[in-house]
Parts: structure tokens; C-alpha cells; sequence
């Protein structure tokens, strides 16, 4: 599969070293052209750099969202992928010193990023985990896979990024339209608080078979 990443930071040059260990074919396109040719050249076989987003949202089947959520919406605009593009958003519009979601009480950044981009089809993705979780090869905790949550309206758009999150050794879980994508930003808000102060978030739920009462 043609991956296009739209960025070259930390969490652009995680996710496309696996897919480009995994055999697909990775492209950075970087407002900084110098950084997306450095991403590409840390990588090596299966990446290159193109010379802006645009040329990567023109490139990728999928294409990766990995800028800062305050920038996204208008990188995506001026990108303008093509319609039917598939878009991976995995950033987090979450406020540092407070851990609040700056999209509160409106639509959420998925939401704002299709709306930016009409005729795309915007897939939640990758925002609940830091980058170097992303670098473990593969990603399993106590012989358990980390589960990815999905979100999008269009059911071949979620499917398709199931197939990367299967790539990187994940468990790809439907979560519902992009209606749902705010919950699960606000979801990482929560969690990121609980791991800033010391605590195991997963402790606060209980296992499958216990979640609804039996047991």
C-alpha cells in the first residue's frame, strides 16, 4: 500500500518505519522539505521524501495526519487531498498545562479535518498511545495486542486502516462513525491525566468478562 505522512516529527517517523519494515511503500511530504528528506533517510529502504504535503496527500492510499492538532486543519485545506483520499487522524487537540480538550463543546478534530477536507474519508487513529509505544515491534503488553480503536463513517476507509493497524502486530477494533471520535479524544485527555500522575489507566477497568456484570 502507498502510505503518504504528512509530517516528519517523532510520532510520522514511527508509525511509517513499521509500515515500511511491513512492505509498504512511505512518503513524507513536510511543510520543512529538509525535515521530510531527514525522516526519509532514518528510515531507508521502503521511504522517500516528497517535496510538500500536498505531494503526499497525492500519493498515499492512506494518508497519515502526524502535525500538531492546533495545525492540522490547516495543513489538511492547503494539501487539499483528493476526494475519496483516505485520512488517518491521529492527533490529540489537548491543551498541555491543563490536559483539557481544546475542541470542547464543538465538533472534534476528526470532525474539523473533514470538514476541511470535503470528499475524504477521516479515520480516527493511533492518538491514544505515545510514539515510542508505536516503535515496539510489535506492540503487545503480557502477550496481549494493544487494541487500536477505529472511527469513520466510511466502512472500506476503516477497514483499509485496520490493515495498517494489523501491520504494526495491533488489534484494529471498529468504534463507531466519526461521531464518536471526540469520545475517544476526550478518552486520551482522561488518560494521559491518570498516567501524568503515577497511575496505571488500564487498572481503571475491569476485564471483558466482568464488564457487564457477570461474574
Amino acid at each position: 500500500m502507498r502510505v503518504g505522512i504528512i509530517g516528519a516529527g517523532s510520532m510520522a517517523r514511527a508509525l511509517g518505519g513499521q509500515w515500511a519494515r511491513a512492505g509498504h511503500e512511505v512518503a513524507f511530504g513536510a511543510r520543512d522539505a529538509t525535515r521530510a528528506a531527514a525522516a526519509a533517510r532514518q528510515l531507508g529502504e521502503g521511504a522517500r521524501a516528497l517535496e510538500d504535503p500536498a505531494a503526499a496527500a497525492e500519493f498515499g492510499e492512506a494518508v497519515l495526519l502526524a502535525v500538531p492538532a492546533d495545525q492540522v486543519e490547516r495543513v489538511v485545506a492547503r494539501a487539499a487531498p483528493p476526494a475519496g483520499r483516505v485520512l488517518i487522524d491521529c492527533t490529540n487537540p489537548i491543551a498541555g498545562g491543563t490536559l483539557t480538550l481544546t475542541t470542547a463543546g464543538g465538533p472534534s478534530m476528526a470532525e474539523r479535518i473533514a470538514a476541511a477536507a470535503p470528499g475524504t474519508h477521516v479515520v480516527k487513529a493511533f492518538n491514544l498511545c505515545h510514539e515510542s509505544v508505536w516503535r515496539r515491534t510489535p506492540p503487545v503488553f503480557d502477550g496481549r495486542p494493544l487494541a487500536v480503536p477505529l472511527c469513520g463513517d466510511d466502512r472500506a476507509a476503516v477497514a483499509l486502516v485496520g490493515r495498517l493497524a494489523a501491520h504494526l502486530g495491533a488489534d484494529p477494533v471498529p468504534a463507531g462513525g466519526l461521531d464518536r471520535a471526540g469520545l475517544l479524544e476526550a478518552t486520551t485527555a482522561f488518560m494521559i491525566g491518570l498516567w501524568f500522575a503515577g497511575r496505571d489507566a488500564q487498572a481503571v477497568l475491569p476485564p471483558l468478562a466482568y464488564a457487564g456484570g457477570a461474574g
